[in-house]
């Protein structure tokens, strides 16, 4: 199985059943702190691959939330330099598999990626704090 970088805001439930997915789909992790990362614009970049910028963002973060930051207003250039500032704005998990990228817990994307057991529920990297129905 595959080696993971996964970079997650600590103590985020998402990322919590992100990784239980992982780990039991026998993948092996190296857990690592979204917000204190040393990140650039450069190293950050390649996550997002061709993704329009408005998928780059958390689309929980407050400062998203409460319209001070319009993903859709933003230039590629200026979301970099407003994520490294401030990496609450990244989408969460990023991923790393040797020189693999990826942004986000799309399920079908990850399985097709690096293979993942099914599930009864899909696991997503929408906050569980947000899902209809819950309080």
């Amino acid at each position: 199985m595959a080696r993971i970088t996964f970079f997650e805001k600590p103590g985020c439930i998402g990322n919590a059943r992100q990784r239980a997915l992982l780990a039991a789909s026998g993948h092996d992790l190296d857990t690592r702190d979204i917000l204190h990362e040393p990140w650039t614009v450069e190293r950050l970049r390649p996550f997002f691959g061709d993704r329009p910028v408005r998928d780059w963002f958390n689309q929980s973060a407050p400062r998203v939330k409460s319209g001070e930051v319009q993903p859709d207003a933003l230039t590629a250039e200026e979301a970099l330099g407003l994520m490294v500032r401030d990496p609450l704005l990244i989408r969460r998990p990023l991923m790393q598999v040797g020189c693999e990228r990826m942004a986000g817990f799309e399920q079908e994307k990850v399985e097709a990626w690096i293979g993942l057991r099914p599930t009864n529920r899909p696991v997503t990297d929408d906050c569980p704090r947000f899902e209809p129905g819950r309080r």
